[in-house]
């Protein structure tokens, strides 16, 4: 049980007068408790008061190590876990439950009056978690270590005979032998106009000479995700690939460069998206310019022009500015940055040049 982040959600909650709250996802469970539970179709909840009467509800089924510090409600599948948290709640006050919590829980809490009302309690612990502290800053550095290990193995291994769909399994297979607990998110590897397609699945699809490969991968290490994209050219480069490529590093650059505590999400998306629209590919641009990143390859926040949340120390984020020509070519380039007291840091060591596989 981590005390010292669960205080800091209870002041949290003091401070937006939230009474109390239940917690319920995987992610922040773990965030608190360091337990990972994947409760599946079963409630598993940590129940948070200010009064400091706090309670973890949990299914006997999970094994967990229990805390001195936690007071354990355990139930078994032949009771009702609705009504079993229903005897922890104090039924006068507003409850504060996860955004992602299965609804029919939710539903039987309603029917059995169990709160006064209802509201959406994730930002207390999701804004909390965008800052990482000094531990979850040398996992971060660790995980995207080893990214940047694996993305140099697997440029090695391209060729002709690999197709995107091996590409990805190898790639997996790299993470596992790495000691990691596998893949942050499926491996996106994309040749030619598949490209294109920003989220494009691997497929049977082989290279050709002049093709683009986007690259989008990352590990889960010690619970927490890496991310990195990265273009090469399979042989040859066009010079309007060539010049696609570099209006895409260069507003990375740009994105990179403007991180720094005061600023605005937004501010980072614009520092990119208005370089991409000044060459004439603002319509190409299709996505945000980034996504948090922690114990969730995608936590809370987004680097968006319609987020408007100011950047503090500790924040990790991702950097990934892209254009998209439709059965041509697609060029992202992904970065993770952590913004520091004066600007950021750089997760990701591995080359960005344009790069041509011979």
């Amino acid at each position: 049980m981590n005390n010292e982040r669960i205080n800091k959600v209870l002041e949290s909650m003091k401070k937006r007068g939230v009474e109390q709250i239940l917690v319920s996802s995987t992610s922040s469970l773990f965030y608190l408790t360091g337990q990972e539970i994947h409760s599946g179709e079963r409630m598993v909840c940590l129940y948070l008061n200010t009064n400091g009467k706090h309670k973890f509800v949990i299914n006997k089924l999970f094994v967990v190590e229990e805390n001195k510090d936690m007071d354990y409600v355990w139930y078994d599948d032949i009771e009702n876990p609705v009504e079993v948290l229903g005897k922890v709640i104090d039924h006068s006050k507003a409850l504060g439950v996860d955004k992602d919590w299965k609804a029919h829980f939710l539903i039987g809490l309603i029917d059995n009056n169990a709160a006064k009302s209802y509201f959406n309690a994730s930002p207390i612990i999701d804004e909390l978690r965008m800052e990482k502290d000094e531990l979850e800053k040398e996992l971060m550095r660790e995980a995207s270590k080893i990214n940047d290990e694996v993305m140099a193995e697997i440029k090695g291994l391209i060729s002709e005979e690999k197709t995107e769909k091996e590409i990805a399994s190898i790639i997996t297979e790299k993470y596992e032998a790495k000691g990691t607990e596998g893949c942050s998110f499926p491996p996106i590897v994309a040749y030619g106009g598949n490209a294109a397609d920003p989220h494009c699945m691997p497929g049977n699809n082989k290279l050709k000479v002049g093709d683009c490969i986007v690259i989008d991968t990352g590990c889960r290490n010690k619970n927490y995700c890496s991310d990195m994209t990265r273009t090469f050219f399979y042989k040859e480069v066009s010079e309007k690939h060539r010049e696609i490529y570099e209006i895409v590093l260069e507003a990375n650059k740009r994105a990179i460069k403007a991180v720094k505590p005061g600023i605005k999400f937004s501010d980072v998306d614009k520092a990119a998206r208005d370089y991409i629209i000044s060459k004439g590919y603002g319509e190409y641009f299709t996505h945000r310019t980034g996504h948090c990143i922690g114990i969730e390859v995608h936590d809370f926040g987004n680097v968006s022009s319609v987020n408007h949340d100011i950047l503090k120390p500790g924040m990790i984020f991702s950097i990934e500015p892209g254009i998209y020509l439709k059965d041509d070519i697609g060029v992202r380039i992904e970065d993770l940055v952590m913004v520091t007291e004066d600007g950021c840091e750089i997760l990701n060591k591995y080359n960005k040049e344009l790069t041509i596989i011979k």
